[in-house]
């Protein structure tokens, strides 16, 4: 697969997931990373999301995941659920804005997933946009924010979802959902207890 390749050889690429479409790096390549923050005009100071490819793999990044984070893994992913975890030592500085926790997610889409795996190793990714701008569907409003700072947009359509994940913290002693969307603070506590 040619994005994966791509990906290996610290280049951005950009792709549809379950949401809207995201432009990653591979996760481990600090020089990526940081073009991935220049590319979107994003702040140095907001930590940049990872997507896995296998809800199993989160112990790639993450460490002392709480048992409530582990049942909400299990029930919401993948699907458009972000969870923020506190980070494995290996994450690097540039990917959580030198901050101790990560915010991880499993896409429920196959194309995302056959990505991350070929790519071989969990994806920094944020929405395919600038800084500010809407959150993209299609390849081509990608293509309209983004094209010729990336060297790949994968086409896989429309994404299904439209609307950016839920972000919760399970950091703490109960959950915080710092970002709404499709999974509801109800469906979590029913989860919870």
């Amino acid at each position: 697969m040619q994005a994966a390749a791509l990906l290996r050889a610290g280049e951005l690429v950009a792709f549809p997931t379950d949401t809207v479409y995201g432009v990653g790096a591979v996760v481990w390549d600090t020089a990526a990373v940081a073009k991935l923050y220049g590319v979107k005009l994003r702040s140095l100071d907001k930590a940049i999301p990872v997507l896995l490819a296998d809800p199993a793999d989160v112990t790639l990044v993450a460490r002392d995941l709480p048992p409530a984070a582990l049942r909400i893994a299990e029930r919401f992913w993948p699907g458009p659920l972000t969870l923020v975890v506190l980070a494995a030592g290996r994450v690097p500085a540039e990917v959580t804005a030198g901050g101790a926790t990560v915010a991880v997610r499993v896409p429920d889409h196959a194309l995302a997933r056959d990505l991350i795996r070929a790519a071989g190793a969990p994806l920094a990714t944020t929405s395919a946009n600038l800084s500010g701008q809407s959150s993209p569907v299609t390849a081509g409003e990608v293509a309209a924010q983004l094209g010729g700072r990336i060297a790949m947009i994968l086409d896989g359509g429309r994404c299904p979802g439209g609307v950016a994940s839920t972000v919760v913290d399970v950091t703490g002693a109960e959950p915080v959902i710092l970002r709404p969307g499709p999974v509801t603070l109800e469906e979590l506590w029913e989860v919870i207890r």
